[in-house]
């Protein structure tokens, strides 16, 4: 669909360009060194756009120092400062970074405050030239919108939509829009609702896509080339990030293919299907294991999540490690492939389904091996959502859709969650997963 064109630098955002690729740093923020050689290592990986977290006014000198490195090294990534809550360090550091991605809504308490101090933050950054994302995740919306709409797709958009038209009314027009859930469904579902609002009113900003917290390893990417090849199917989209519980250098590649694939610059591995009445027989001639996985969540998630399919059965080839073909059948990949493709899309759930952020500045502890952990000795469940959260800030609000939530506080401690309402706090890192554990299986037990 037509947008809007947003300049980040020099990277422009819109329909017309290229899909954009970024990602986000999850060094902390006054690891200076560390972060500057992240973004480096980053911007030679490929990424367009670089995130960094700033916790607060005391991390704005940090991030104008690593700006002044990179630019000192002949790096010139756009840098996106990501704020939570404080629309003072958002003011602050605007100046210095190319774009400030920030959720008004949470600014203030009072929501005509908080519309007065987005305001005053358009005025700083029309004068500094800086672009901003409205960035709003389900499960984060604030009780103003959701006691009008509750929390749903609809209510996802109709908050956008608010700060959407307080940018329309003070001429400021470098605006990207992102509604990101770890549901694919309720993701896709607010994108195309936001997607129809704008054109009603005849404005429409770039869109930022991504399924936020999706995990790692396989299911992380399924589930996030799901939910971001059905709407860049349908000319929703602009600019993308795949969020994975682990070294953000392997988002890149994984977002570059995508992005590649809806700018028509490669083909799918699909050689065949036929359909037998809701069911795929897929036929595919992969070059790799992953991009078999890639291109099957690209050529049927959005069939799924639409429910015009219920089944796929895949066969064919892929190039395996050795370099040599690879029976899709005989190494029982198809089956594993359906099964991951249809919990992605909410349909059929074979093995828990995991909620876990990739880690930010703001993480206090060791994320990608306490997510492991609990993978490993939740695996034989069923019937469960179990969250793994870097951080006490957003942690809470953004697992909504969990059952059960392991969220880290700093100084070596988590607090375990049912359903939002925090059952245990303070309990240390080493006896975390089994304590989470514990009380999984005694509440299913009372089933």
């Amino acid at each position: 669909m037509e947008t809007l064109t947003v300049k980040v630098g020099d990277v422009l955002i819109g329909s017309g360009h290229h899909i954009v690729v970024q990602t986000m740093c999850n060094t902390h923020t006054y690891d200076i060194d560390g972060t500057v050689a992240q973004c480096e290592k980053m911007s030679s990986a490929g990424a367009e756009l670089i995130r960094i977290t700033v916790p607060g006014l005391s991390d704005v000198e940090n991030v104008r120092k690593i700006k002044s490195e990179l630019l000192a090294r002949g790096i010139l990534t756009p840098l996106v400062a990501d704020i939570h809550f404080s629309s003072q360090t958002a003011k602050a550091v605007a100046p210095f970074v190319e774009k400030v991605r920030i959720n008004p809504g949470n600014f203030n308490n009072d929501h005509e405050e908080a519309r007065k101090q987005f305001k005053e933050l358009l005025e700083i950054c029309k004068q500094s030239g800086t672009a901003i994302r409205i960035g709003l995740n389900h499960g984060s919306l604030g009780s103003y919108i959701t006691a009008k709409y509750g929390n749903t797709p609809y209510a996802m958009a109709k908050a956008a939509m608010e700060w959407v038209g307080m940018c329309i009314e003070n001429g400021f027009f470098n605006t990207v829009v992102s509604l990101k859930s770890s549901n694919t469904f309720v993701m896709v579902e607010a994108y195309r609702e936001l997607a129809r609002e704008m054109k009603e009113i005849g404005v429409t900003f770039p869109f930022h896509l991504g399924v936020t917290e999706a995990g790692n390893g396989d299911s992380g990417r399924i589930k996030s080339a799901v939910g971001i090849s059905t709407l860049l199917s349908e000319g929703i989209g602009n600019t993308i990030r795949v969020s994975l519980t682990e070294d953000p250098i392997n988002e890149i590649p994984v977002a570059r293919y995508i992005a590649d694939r809806y700018d028509n610059k490669i083909r799918t591995s699909l050689v065949g299907v036929a359909y037998a009445g809701k069911k795929a027989i897929a036929k595919y001639e992969s070059p790799s294991r992953e991009t078999l996985l890639l291109d099957a969540a690209c050529d049927f998630g959005k069939k799924l999540l639409d429910k015009e399919l219920d089944d796929i059965e895949f066969n064919g080839t892929y190039v395996g490690e050795s370099g040599k073909k690879v029976s899709i059948e005989d190494s029982r990949l198809g089956k594993y492939l359906t099964d991951e493709l249809l919990q992605a899309c909410r349909r059929r759930f074979y093995k828990p389904d995991y909620i876990a952020c990739p880690g930010c500045g703001r993480t206090m502890f060791n994320l990608q091996k306490a997510f492991e952990e609990v993978k490993e000795k939740t695996a034989d469940l069923k019937d469960v959502v179990i969250a793994v959260m870097g951080c006490i800030v957003n942690g809470p609000g953004e697992m909504a859709d969990a059952d059960w939530g392991y969220v880290g506080e700093g100084n070596n401690k988590v607090s375990i969650y049912h359903r939002n309402v925090p059952v245990l706090r303070h309990v240390d890192e080493t006896e975390a997963v089994d304590k989470l554990l514990e009380l999984i299986r005694e509440d299913q037990a009372t089933k």
